[in-house]
């Protein structure tokens, strides 16, 4: 038995790919994929050291690993110098897996960031092409966490209250899914001609952002608050 297991500790240093399984390499690394070691540590598994010695943090995103600019149009995004530690493991993994079993994906451990840069989303983001998420700004984690992008929690309180008959549909208010936009004229009770007359008693002229005042359908959030222009954008 002794024999055997050092017989398979010895094949394993000297064919460590057919023995251990782990998969192929990504394409970036094809040039090492039968030099293990260049990446492994006999009997210690892989190290941030040996990544680093051939990847600067300060030149990933920006420079090749021989020195080489980035080619124009591609992504650079330089967010490795934010890190709090250089631990390449915690997202990396240059391996599609033992061919027996699917290795679990690596997720991008937004923990490793430094805290003063957590909160610059955009700066390694592009927000969806949506009319809401132009009207939003870079401010992502109103509403996303770092865990996940989904699910997204969206406080509505701190624009207009959902209380009481207000709590419908959001196409009720929001025509068409745009929810860069609302309308207050899509119930019976809120005809434009019936609001712009009980409003022109006391003297308020623009009705069109009507959460400026209203901040829910049973009380004033703000007095003196003109609006933003027919149709009610809900800026």
């Amino acid at each position: 038995m002794i024999a055997v297991l050092g017989g398979l500790i010895a094949l394993t240093f000297a064919w460590p790919q057919a023995m251990v399984a782990p998969g192929p390499v990504i394409a970036a690394h094809r040039e090492i994929a039968g030099n293990c070691f260049a990446c492994h540590a006999p009997l210690r598994g892989v190290s941030a050291q040996r990544c680093t010695a051939c990847h600067k943090l300060t030149d990933i995103g920006l420079r090749t690993t021989k020195g080489v600019p980035v080619k124009a149009g591609a992504p650079r995004i330089a967010f490795h110098r934010a890190l709090s530690e250089a631990n390449c493991m915690a997202c990396h993994s240059d391996h599609t897996g033992p061919l027996l079993l699917k290795a679990a994906q690596h997720r991008f451990a937004h923990a490793l960031l430094r805290p003063d840069v957590r909160g610059q989303c955009a700066a390694c983001h592009r927000a969806p092409a949506t009319p809401f998420h132009a009207q939003a700004g870079s401010n992502c984690a109103a509403c996303h966490s770092a865990k996940a992008w989904k699910p997204a929690t969206f406080d509505h309180t701190r624009f207009f209250a959902l209380s009481g008959p207000h709590q419908t549909a959001c196409t009720t208010c929001h025509i068409g899914g745009n929810t860069s936009r609302y309308t207050c004229f899509g119930c019976h009770e809120h005809q434009p001609d019936q609001i712009r007359a009980k409003h022109a008693e006391e003297g308020i002229q623009n009705i069109g952002n009507c959460v400026a005042c209203h901040r829910s359908g049973s009380g004033e959030g703000a007095e003196g608050h003109e609006g933003g222009g027919e149709g009610g954008r809900g800026d």
